[in-house]
């Protein structure tokens, strides 16, 4: 079986997983992840923070979104364009549909590059401990973060950290991978922390 099919066949288990997992064990997971990136050295270095705005059944950022504002930080969503690529848009608060549905910025809103010493918070269907991430196929971040220097880092409820996943060449692992058990960092990087914890996969 070629990669793209293993990848395939992975996300159809892995969304089925999804829809049969408990909402309120989730929102639980979500607490505790947003716990832990709101301790984490990078986030609160940060003055920018590129983030997702959450669709059910996504690690929930709202909270992390209102964060960040609430100490000042400049936030930003992604916005897809038909070309398949993204931007960076400033987040003030303003959210309109866009495509997939998912909500963003209105047309309009800065447009922003991340740049060293900001952090990006990047969503997927699951992650494995090199930091390599399985996304819902799009391709989309990988494009972006092939093309950006910051630290990235993946957030995922520990039932969807795995031990591998099916990698090509352009497959752009992420610093670190944050869980409701912890912080898992596949390898060091400025203003993470300096000893590897790994958290176990379920």
């Amino acid at each position: 079986m070629s990669i793209s099919r293993e990848k395939e066949a992975l996300r159809a288990d892995l969304r089925a997983r999804l829809s049969q997992s408990d909402p309120a064990e989730n929102a639980a997971c979500d607490v505790r992840i947003t716990q832990q990136v709101l301790s984490l050295p990078a986030f609160q270095a940060a003055e920018r923070v590129f983030a997702y705005c959450s669709v059910v059944p996504e690690v929930d950022t709202h909270a992390l979104l209102a964060q960040a504002r609430r100490r000042g930080k400049t936030v930003a969503l992604p916005v897809t364009q038909s070309d398949g690529q993204m931007q960076f848009a400033r987040y003030d608060g303003a959210l309109v549909p866009g495509r997939f549905g998912i909500p963003e910025p209105p047309r309009g809103a800065q447009i922003l590059l991340p740049q060293p010493g900001d952090l990006m918070l990047v969503p997927a269907l699951a992650y494995d401990r090199a930091g390599r991430r399985l996304g819902r196929g799009g391709g989309y971040y990988d494009r972006f973060l092939a093309r950006v220097d910051c630290c990235a880092v993946g957030l995922i409820r520990a039932a969807f950290l795995l031990d591998a996943l099916p990698a090509e060449w352009n497959d752009v692992p992420v610093s670190a991978v944050i869980t409701e058990d912890g912080i898992f960092c596949p390898q060091e990087k400025p203003g993470l922390p300096e000893e590897p914890r790994s958290v176990p996969s379920r």
